[in-house]
């Protein structure tokens, strides 16, 4: 049987090349993503602060379990910025039986140079010893890295706080990273969040039980709502960027990896059973000849694992190298850090021919089984026409999906959670284009019943045997409709997605920006010195952090900012719609329109959330504001975060400037190194080119889906063009001239294309929409001036090249040589 199947594809080489690339690029798309997801599921990062600790207690997530609409019960997390876990934890770890050792890390961020301080207590937990010196012993001391360049006996200047200091070298190590140690006494007294600790090390002492000591901290722990983490876990207990950058993979690959998947779904299918409807003349002369179904079914499946072994020896290289290309991106990028690990891609190359091969093998018996099951005697007579219908079970299904698509349409539209609204959003998407690839065949016989007169009046007799061959291939022509929707569909909705968020975030940045100087200092409490200054007419400090709240899919994290909320109206406008800003304060939060609507609050509510620390706090509703995207979701009093942050700073001032300001920013700005004054246009730009950065990767994802599905477009068209050589044939030898041909093939695609185009705009017109509304809450979604006549007059430019390209060349071989042609 596989060698008979190897025969047939040999002598079917355009279905199969079409099949094919197909099947190679859906592996090699499959194989780059489970890559990148693989790396970010097996990274492990290592503890370099508690390396040597036995077990280490930190605060990293908020954890909530909840039943969702079916009864079941799942947990939902969410990363906290700066997790802290209470400093009385020390002493009841240190009553622990067994327990040796114990240090609390007051962790303390230094501004410049770049540097994170620790007590010295800690530095027994990082297995490192003093390289040369001793280790500090008064508050003006400190043990540095050597990455820090400094040596014993210098004196190291460190700006911590806004606040620049000398500090004596006494001492050097090499810990891994750019740290610093002060006295116990003295990171205490530096620390951003007095009274707490950012982890706690522990070790036990020799001969205990680490069983028992492990089981205990874990109580203690789970009692006070923080983690107890050991062994190889340790590692989580740290903040680096390598924890960021696995959940930035695992995250985006989940996000995308579904929709990917789907996509490979419709295309592999689409093509493969295309390709077997072409060949069912061949398939019918087997069952004539005696063939049983059995042996025609394993021929098919023979011939797909054929194609799928192919698949997978280009796909799985070409995959591997995309994954390094992307990952190396990443890292120039900012998104990874230097040296993060790439995985093998052992379980992703497996995972993605085992989707190819399953995909690929259904498609093919559910497109061969009409001709595999018939009688013998039959399938000839069977397959001489084109069927004039699909079967009740195809209509039915089709309209319960259309039903389907529409009831998400019109969930997505009403639902106020914007988590909620985008997932309805794009399984709409889905839905649509599966209703149609299931009803194509009547959308294509009821196009061509529509479009016959006009047709017929604008090429004539070419137009007329194109509305015919419309109608009675509706059918065959089927696979070609689906394919160029999915193009429009996608092309049209998540390409122009990326482009609403970048434009509704600078747009409302841009319109809510009131002040048109900003300062960007070194740290401290700038804007209460700015504010003091000649010719400031106002200024308010700005804290970027974020804050966990619950939503419709549990637990989340949302981007927040503290402010001063003391002539807030005068540097910023939120475009408050409910309440008023004059009342945010302590036990007070403003909270963006469609935070509000995910979370269920509303002015006046109690809004239960947790800062970025972890604590708790249950604050009044006070205002509601439509900017939420330029501002951050959340808007605080910068007193109500004070002490919960891991860098007690501003990030920014906002400052509203009248005659003489300028000078004295400048002065301030020479005082205070470090610090800039940039105009409020600047910080636009900047806002934009950061946009732009965080916005590659999803552009990426979205650019390989799009593109996957042209390819099929390309691919399904080219094939469906080659399958038409009898008919062709036929035409020319009863008189009709080539031109004649070559304008019926242009009417037929312009009504194909036409139809097609209707169908995908609509479709992409209300996923773009519903999306965008979900998000941003603007009704109307954006698309760029040449965005649409990209979309349509790609789609057109490919449909017109795949076809008429093709057809051209069948033209140019003798028509008595096709028209003996099984095909």
């Amino acid at each position: 049987m596989i060698v008979l199947a190897a025969k047939l594809l040999r002598h079917r080489a355009g279905p199969a090349v079409a099949t094919l690339i197909a099947l190679a690029v859906g592996v090699l798309i499959l194989v780059a993503m489970g890559t990148l997801v693989e790396s970010g599921l097996r990274f492990q990062p290592e503890p370099r602060l508690f390396r040597s600790a036995d077990l280490v207690v930190a605060h990293r997530e908020i954890s909530q379990t909840s039943k969702d609409f079916t009864g079941d019960t799942e947990t939902t997390t969410a990363a906290l910025a700066d997790g802290t876990v209470d400093g009385k934890l020390v002493a009841r770890i240190r009553q622990v039986p067994g327990v040796a050792t114990v240090a609390g890390d007051d962790r303390v961020i230094v501004d410049s140079p770049a540097a994170v301080g620790h007590g010295w207590g800690v530095f027994a937990f990082t297995g490192r010893s003093i390289a040369e010196g001793s280790a500090p012993q008064t508050a003006d001391e400190v043990v540095a890295d050597v990455r820090l360049r400094a040596a014993p006996g210098d004196q190291l200047g460190l700006t911590i706080g806004g606040i620049r200091k000398s500090y004596r070298v006494s001492g050097t190590a090499d810990t891994g990273a750019a740290q610093v140690f002060f006295t116990d006494a003295q990171a205490a007294r530096l620390s951003a969040h007095p009274g707490r600790f950012d982890t706690i090390g522990l070790s036990t002492r020799p001969g205990a039980d680490g069983g028992a000591v492990t089981e205990a901290i874990r109580r203690i722990a789970s009692d006070a709502g923080v983690t107890a983490y050991s062994a190889g876990q340790r590692g989580h207990a740290e903040q680096s960027a390598g924890l960021n950058a696995r959940s930035l993979l695992i995250e985006a690959g989940s996000a995308f990896g579904g929709y990917v998947v789907l996509l490979i779904v419709f295309v592999v299918a689409g093509t493969i059973g295309l390709s077997v409807r072409h060949r069912r003349r061949d398939l019918a002369l087997l069952r004539a000849v005696a063939a049983t179904p059995g042996q025609l079914r394993r021929m098919l499946m023979a011939e797909t694992m054929l194609l799928s072994l192919v698949a997978a020896i280009l796909g799985v290289p070409t995959g591997l190298l995309a994954a390094r290309w992307v990952h190396g991106e990443l890292i120039d990028r900012g998104f990874i850090p230097a040296g993060f690990p790439l995985a093998a891609g052992g379980l992703a190359g497996l995972a993605a021919v085992g989707v190819a091969v399953l995909v690929a093998v259904l498609a093919a018996l559910i497109a061969g089984r009409r001709v595999t099951r018939i009688k013998p005697v039959e399938a000839l007579g069977e397959i001489a026409v084109e069927p004039s219908r699909s079967g009740p079970i195809r209509l039915g299904f089709g309209l319960v999906t259309l039903i389907g698509a529409g009831a998400a349409g019109g969930f997505a539209a009403t639902m106020s959670a914007a988590t909620a609204a985008l997932a309805s959003a794009v399984g709409m998407l889905y839905l649509f284009v599966l209703a149609v690839s299931l009803l194509a065949p009547w959308i294509n016989a009821f196009a061509a019943r529509l479009l016959a007169p006009p047709l017929s009046r604008l090429w004539r007799a070419s137009g007329y045997l194109a509305a015919k061959n419309l109608r009675a291939n509706a059918q065959g022509m089927a696979t070609v409709l689906t394919a160029l929707v999915l193009s429009v569909g996608f092309g049209g909705s998540v390409w122009f997605l990326q482009d609403n968020l970048e434009r509704q975030t600078m747009t409302q940045s841009r319109a809510g920006t009131l002040a048109d100087r900003v300062v960007v200092p070194i740290g401290g409490d700038a804007a209460a010195e700015i504010r003091g200054l000649g010719g400031v007419r106002a200024a308010t400090g700005v804290r970027h952090t974020s804050v966990v709240v619950t939503s419709f899919e549990g637990v989340q994290a949302v981007g927040a900012q503290a402010v001063d909320p003391a002539a807030l109206s005068t540097t910023m406008d939120l475009d408050v719609t409910d309440g008023s800003l004059d009342k945010l304060g302590d036990g007070t939060v403003a909270v963006s329109v469609m935070q509000a609507s995910t979370s269920g609050w509303q002015v006046g509510d109690q809004a239960e959330l947790w800062l970025s620390d972890g604590t708790p706090a249950n604050l009044t509703v006070v205002a509601l504001y439509r900017r939420g995207l330029g501002f951050g979701d959340v808007t605080l009093a910068k007193s109500t975060v004070a002490g919960h942050l891991a860098r007690d700073a501003d990030d920014e001032v906002l400052v509203r400037t009248g005659p003489g300001a300028d000078a004295a920013l400048g002065a301030w700005t020479t005082a205070h190194p470090g610090s800039t004054v940039i105009d409020a246009g600047t910080r636009d730009q900047q806002i934009g080119a950061d946009l732009a950065l965080g916005a590659w990767l999803n552009k990426l994802l979205i650019g390989v889906m799009v593109g996957y599905a042209a390819l099929a477009a390309a691919t399904t068209m080219v094939m469906a063009a080659l399958a038409r050589r009898r008919e062709l044939a036929l035409l020319q030898l009863v008189g009709v001239t080539r031109r004649q041909i070559g304008r019926m093939v242009n009417a037929e695609q312009a009504g194909l294309l036409g139809t097609a185009v209707l169908i995908g705009a609509a479709i992409a017109a209300l996923t773009l929409g519903s999306i965008v509304r979900a998000l941003t809450g603007s009704p109307i979604p954006y698309v760029p001036p040449l965005g649409w006549v990209a979309v349509l007059g790609g789609v057109t430019l490919l449909a017109l090249a795949t076809t008429i390209w093709p057809v051209r060349r069948l033209l140019r071989i003798p028509p008595i040589d096709n028209i003996g042609i099984k095909e």
